[in-house]
């Protein structure tokens, strides 16, 4: 990007200062735009007084997904261009214009949206759930009690659960003869610790996705890397950017996900009967699997490009690289589109832009998680007279290959798991518990009809 003769100077002071509050800006921008844009959009279907919007939810996802495809294209292609030929000044420049006239298009319909009104901080709430139950951790658990008929319960909107039956006891309100108003940190309502439970079963989902942005992150590092020393030659003029190898999963996005959209999820629908084709669940582990043999494919690949180059001194051409960007492109469709669907259909009151939130946390997870692991594993593969598998930076010596076939394993490990967990998720949410009871009897508390705050369960300590 440097003109002939011109020398880059090493940004220092107050330019330093205004390049470092620059990148920052748009890491907070980013992170204040893509989870609410995304829930704010789904706010806008009414699946409460409209059950067919439903269908047009799942449709909606896979559109929100689609325009973020677009868009990292241009950027992965015609902004790269723009920078190289233009400068960098010029790339943000077009960067700067888009992001106004986006600003401009959201604001244009402010009139026209629906808006939930806001309900104020969501950790006060969680945390109040946790305090209470800790506080009244020596009563008897509702659950033992309904039976008898001792208690009754507030309605609720939400699926709830007989997992962390313990936090239950954050609803018991004793009456001891008096009409003090007891403290919300004392004191919860049903449908509060409902939406607690639930927050808390999706987490271990969450956590399965995070292995998933970690094997992205090598296609968006190593697999640059090992275009670089491919033949980049598309034409005796063009040749194709390295960087550019990463706007291949979304190219694939681009075909697959009107294709996905218009013909997979009506087929799918008619033999499952579930409005999205298949379930977030399924589509979520159906990408974790696919991402198992982009690294499958990777390793492969690299063992072709490492075997050729040191034994015939051939280099061979950058489309062998294509299979492991395929394979992620459909995963990525899978599992990012899944998850979202996923955590929007939580009955969480509130909380959806939270929920969106987490899914791009996950992105910062992965990422991090990938540095720590290259590290790790060249520490174990070390050895006094060499370094490890990646410590060379040169491919021809490195053994991506190995480091690739590694990540295949942790990656089908971690789809087991995640088996594991969206099983337990499943099954803890579809059986009727005492506060499903408690729904039916559209109440407010557990309340102990005993006039004493004495009665403990005497089997807690």
């Amino acid at each position: 990007m440097l003109t002939d003769g011109d020398m880059c100077e090493e940004a220092k002071g107050f330019k330093a200062l205004i390049f470092f509050v620059a990148l920052y800006l748009v890491a907070l921008g980013s992170g204040c735009v893509k989870p609410n844009m995304i829930a704010h959009g789904a706010d806008q279907f009414n699946l409460q007084t409209n059950p067919s919007h439903s269908k047009k939810l799942s449709t909606y996802f896979n559109a929100a997904y689609f325009a973020f495809s677009m868009g990292e294209l241009i950027a992965l292609t015609v902004l790269v261009w723009i920078q190289t030929h233009g400068g960098m000044d010029v790339g943000f420049g077009v960067s700067a214009a888009a992001m106004a006239m986006g600003l401009i298009v959201v604001v244009s319909g402010t009139l026209y949206y629906r808006n939930k009104p806001p309900r104020g901080s969501i950790f006060t709430p969680i945390a109040q759930v946790f305090v209470a139950a800790m506080l009244k951790r020596k009563q008897i658990n509702p659950e033992l009690m309904i039976n008898g008929d001792q208690n009754r319960a507030e309605s609720g909107n939400v699926v709830q659960t007989q997992r962390f039956r313990f936090l239950d006891k954050a609803c018991i309100k004793v009456e001891d003869g008096s009409n003090t108003k007891e403290s919300p940190w004392r004191l919860c309502s049903v449908t509060q610790v409902g939406q607690v439970k639930i927050l808390i079963s999706v987490i271990p989902i969450f956590a399965c996705t995070i292995v998933f942005n970690t094997v992205l992150a090598q296609l968006q590092t190593f697999s640059v890397q090992q275009g670089s020393a491919m033949d980049t030659q598309l034409t005796k003029s063009f040749h194709i950017p390295p960087a550019s190898l990463q706007s291949i999963p979304y190219i694939i996005l681009i075909f697959l996900v009107p294709l996905y959209d218009k013909f997979f999820v009506p087929f799918a629908r008619k033999i499952t009967g579930h409005e999205s084709g298949i379930s977030p669940l399924r589509r979520i582990g159906s990408g974790l699997f696919l991402s198992t043999f982009s690294m499958i494919a990777a390793a492969l690949m690299e063992k072709k490009r490492r075997d050729s180059a040191l034994g015939s001194g051939e280099i061979i051409s950058i489309f062998w690289i294509t299979p492991q960007f395929l394979i992620f492109g459909l995963s990525e469709m899978l599992t990012a589109v899944g998850l979202i669907e996923f955590f929007y259909k939580q009955s969480l009151q509130g909380m959806q832009a939270f929920l969106m939130a987490m899914t791009y946390c996950s992105y910062s997870f992965g990422f991090y998680l990938s540095s720590v692991l290259v590290s790790l594993v060249n520490k174990i593969t070390s050895s006094s007279s060499k370094g490890g598998w990646l410590s060379d930076n040169d491919l021809n010596k490195d053994r991506l290959d190995l480091f690739y076939w590694l990540l295949a394993v942790i990656s089908f490990l971690n789809f087991l798991n995640y088996l594991f967990w969206a099983r337990w998720h499943s099954h803890s949410s579809a059986p009727p518990t005492i506060q499903n009871e408690a729904d039916g009897m559209g109440l407010n508390h557990y309340i102990l009809t005993k006039h004493s705050k004495d009665v403990v369960d005497e089997n807690i300590p």
